[in-house]
């Protein structure tokens, strides 16, 4: 806001505090015409703007917003407006660059025929009727009777529907102006006789460009990162943020220096809040704690450093999609350009979880008898939350792999994070992707009640690579029956006598990786999607330890169908190759080999699979079914 109007004090529609006393700033350079109103509402500043050059002045008006956006002011200045009387101009308008025979009296709320209520204290029918009384006379010297109601939304029902009828059918040399932070409490009835008009919250840059303004005609010094803060913690409130930075400079001793700002709003630094973000999208619970503690000691609220880990949380987000967001006056240095980073590198998903967990724990650490503890743990939670998959996914896998519908092969579930002890899979690890992408990349293992998936994950910009495991795992005991191949487990499936899933495993299982307690696999066309839940219980169950299948993309091994149909065909060329068999071949024309048989491995052939039993017979006839020749 900048002074417009003549500096002589005896012109002057607020003249400065005569009697040696201090004038807040918030008072001292409250908006006097609409060219202060400027600052953040121009909206309607040009719709009022366009109203009076017209001639079409409503008879009511209403301002909405939140507290300190100029609810009031606005309504004086409209008061002012409509009322404007000089020796060359006597009609409303809306350049009030010199000052008004009404103007001072007006904008110090003390002229006769501009009557201003607050309806908090003044809520009854009988305060309404008394206005409803009083409209019939004409004002007492100024062009309108302006009623200023501040708060109106407090007004009983009674007392609004006492004012309808005079407020749709008003005289006309009377107007109404109300004001309101709760738009909601007021009723329709009301709102549809009135011009209304919504105060926006003012921006953190345009609070920032005001308190410079102020601050140079003070002659006070400041540091931006200082205004900054206090703009932020503002809230778009320019009378909340003046405040503040009348507390600054008393606190600073003349001067506005981020230090004691920080300090005085029980900041932590924006850095060390940048750090912690960092050590939390890395799973890094240690280094987290650590940070939180020596932000602690330093004198920052626990739960002021959870709404600024939010904040950033939701300023990297708005990286992400308007890289443009950078160029905002109140993000610091360190944000602007770390924040850029995180957001080419952490996936929205990420930070839609952690913004929704710090929404949900903010509150548990404002209300807890110990907030340090709890904001404690809720760091602890977005550490370990990081990297999990989305609950739509995860929910879906878990029907995948729970109870499929027999689709086969199904791609690797996206890995979950946390910091707890664990090996590192050893599984390649994929450098961070463009915008969008996970912070980590790695093949999701579903695991029993002990043990959990593990990962490689990258670092985040600025620093090396490393390896962090995600998740917590257990160290498996050795098997009871030793498990080294799939032919182990077919043996296996024999042996306790479970033939469905002997010839499942056999006609739709790949290998891929097999170890104790694990065991990577994919499955062909037609395998049912329901195979690896089955197989992980049953090899529990005969085996005594817990099995992690999973299923993966690369090809892995043959089946074991498939090794015994190639086997099969190399013992065909064999025997075709046979003198003897060429013999018999030529001794009855028109018959053909099906099968080689190998006596000792007959008891290992299964007639579910295997092709049927083969015979060499002849087209002619000369063989019959059953008449088998075995080599």
């Amino acid at each position: 806001m900048s002074d417009t109007g003549p500096t002589s004090s005896s012109t002057s529609v607020v003249s400065p505090a005569t009697g040696g006393g201090y004038r807040v700033l918030a008072r001292k350079y409250r908006p006097k015409d609409f060219s202060d109103l400027m600052v953040g509402q121009e909206p309607m500043v040009r719709t009022l703007t366009n109203a009076f050059e017209t001639g079409r002045i409503a008879q009511a008006y209403m301002l909405t917003g939140v507290r300190g956006v100029g609810k009031t002011t606005t309504a004086r200045i409209l008061a002012r407006a409509l009322n404007y009387k000089t020796a060359e101009i006597d009609k409303p308008t809306i350049d009030l660059r010199i000052p008004g025979e009404h103007c001072q009296p007006i904008m110090e709320g003390r002229h006769v025929d501009v009557i201003e209520m607050d309806a908090a204290s003044h809520t009854g029918i009988d305060d309404i009727r008394e206005i409803i009384e009083q409209v019939r006379y004409r004002p007492v010297s100024a062009r309108y009777k302006v009623y200023i109601i501040d708060e109106v939304h407090m007004l009983s029902t009674q007392a609004f529907n006492g004012l309808l009828k005079t407020l749709e059918e008003p005289p006309e040399h009377v107007k109404f102006i109300f004001a309101t932070t709760e738009i909601r409490k007021v009723p329709i009835t009301v709102l549809s006789r009135c011009q209304r008009f919504d105060l926006r919250r003012i921006s953190a840059a345009d609070l920032v460009g005001l308190f410079t303004t102020i601050l140079e005609k003070e002659g006070i010094p400041a540091e931006q990162e200082a205004l900054a803060m206090i703009a932020r913690a503002a809230e778009g409130s320019a009378r909340d943020g003046l405040s503040l930075l009348d507390q600054a400079i008393a606190h600073g001793g003349g001067s506005v220096v981020a230090e004691t700002v920080r300090s005085m709003l029980g900041l932590a630094d924006r850095a060390r809040i940048v750090d912690l973000f960092e050590h939390v999208v890395r799973g890094d619970v240690t280094s987290v704690l650590s940070e939180f503690t020596v932000q602690y000691e330093a004198g920052a609220n626990p739960v002021v450093v959870l709404t600024d880990l939010a904040d950033f949380t939701h300023l990297v987000t708005r990286f992400k999609y308007i890289p443009e967001a950078a160029n905002d006056p109140s993000v610091s240095e360190v944000e602007r350009l770390r924040g850029r980073e995180f957001a080419d590198s952490v996936a929205v998903s990420t930070l839609s979880r952690l913004w929704q967990m710090l929404l949900k724990g903010i509150p548990e650490a404002e209300n807890s008898s110990r907030p340090a503890g709890a904001a404690e743990m809720v760091l602890i939670r977005l550490t370990h939350a990081a990297h999990l998959p989305s609950p739509e996914d995860a929910a879906r896998r878990l029907a995948e792999f729970g109870g499929g519908n027999g689709e086969g092969q199904r791609p690797p579930m996206p890995t979950s994070g946390g910091n707890g002890a664990g090996r590192s899979s050893s599984a390649s690890q994929p450098p961070l992707n463009a915008r969008g992408s996970d912070m980590a990349g790695a093949r999701m293992q579903t695991g029993g009640p002990t043990g959990g998936p593990t990962a490689m994950l990258q670092a985040v910009p600025g620093g090396a690579p490393r390896q962090i495991p995600l998740g917590r795992t257990e160290e498996q005991p050795a098997p009871a029956v030793p498990v080294r191949s799939l032919q182990d487990i077919v043996d296996l499936c024999g042996k306790n006598r479970d033939p469905k899933l002997k010839a499942l495993v056999r006609n739709f299982v790949r290998l891929v990786k097999l170890e104790p307690g694990r065991l990577e696999m994919r499955m062909t066309d037609g395998g049912p999607g329901t195979l690896p839940g089955e197989l992980g219980v049953k090899l529990k169950e005969w085996t005594g330890i817990h099995w992690i299948v999973t299923l993966s993309k690369e090809e892995g091994e043959a089946t074991l169908v498939e090794v015994d149909n190639h086997a099969r065909e190399v013992r065909l060329t064999d025997a075709r190759a046979d003198p003897d068999v060429a013999a018999i071949l030529a001794q009855f024309p028109g018959a053909r080999i099906t099968d080689v048989r190998i006596r000792a491995a007959e008891e290992d052939n299964e007639a579910e699979d295997v092709a049927p039993p083969a015979i060499a017979e002849s087209e002619e006839g000369d063989i019959l079914p059953g008449d088998d020749i075995e080599f």
